[in-house]
């Protein structure tokens, strides 16, 4: 004879799960604008024609907030990065932006990012 099979009804969450560069930490999410995943870096790299030539206007550490302008003068470009990408560049740093995997490269550094 069996037992009766008992059904244990799932938890309800109680609060939002919030990332640990919420806290100063290294990124826990790979949400745009967080930490940049493995794939997510080896597919920008290997579609090299969707990269744009930009030059940071200005950043905000605090916010992690960074404008850019394509060399191509339009309209500048907001993004966030919560990875520390604020505070690694400077105004007048040249970068290089690809927008089809929401990478931001700065030299050999790359960062995940979402554009506001």
């Amino acid at each position: 004879m069996s037992s009766p099979h008992r059904h244990n009804l799932p938890l309800e969450v109680q609060e939002r799960a919030a990332c640990m560069c919420d806290r100063g930490d290294v990124c826990s999410s790979y949400a745009p604008g967080h930490a940049l995943h493995l794939i997510q870096s080896r597919l920008a790299a290997a579609t090299p024609s969707h990269w744009a030539d930009a030059i940071v206007e200005s950043t905000d550490a605090a916010s992690g907030v960074i404008v850019l302008r394509t060399l191509d003068g339009e309209d500048p470009i907001a993004v966030w990065s919560g990875a520390g990408a604020a505070r690694a560049l400077t105004s007048g740093s040249p970068v290089a932006l690809h927008e089809r995997y929401h990478v931001l490269a700065a030299g050999r550094e790359r960062f995940n990012i979402l554009r506001g």
